[in-house]
């Protein structure tokens, strides 16, 4: 179904929803996205990224599995970058799709943010 269609009762279909899957290894927390990161489906990303209260915060994206990302997942993730930092923590971003690291790369922001080719890469010291 493309977007805007109706379905059969009416209703317009959703966009490709984000869903985010979070998991812990050697203390550092991996959120494995599925999906789109827009206006209408970053706040499952921003609630993920928050660590708040947590001693120096490790974090990981796995970008394989995004479809899309716009100008919404940029800011969330700069804005991530920017509180996991001043908390002694970082972030990086693993296995972009080619469409989504070309949009990271437009904006500069794999210059900003460690962005690594795999998860397995990203994951290790």
């Amino acid at each position: 179904m493309a977007d805007g269609e109706m379905t059969d009762t009416g209703q317009a279909a959703q966009p490709d929803r984000l869903t985010v899957l979070s998991t812990t290894t050697d203390g550092i927390r991996a959120l494995t996205l599925t999906g789109e990161i827009d206006h209408d489906t970053g706040q499952p990303l921003r609630q993920a990224l928050d660590a708040f209260g947590t001693p120096r915060p490790r974090i990981v994206v796995d970008l394989s599995r995004v479809t899309f990302m716009d100008s919404t997942g940029i800011n969330i993730l700069i804005a991530a970058h920017r509180s996991l930092t001043e908390a002694g923590g970082w972030i990086r971003l693993a296995a972009p799709t080619e469409a989504v690291l070309r949009t990271l790369q437009i904006v500069g922001v794999d210059t900003v943010i460690d962005c690594r080719e795999t998860l397995r890469q990203a994951l290790s010291n």
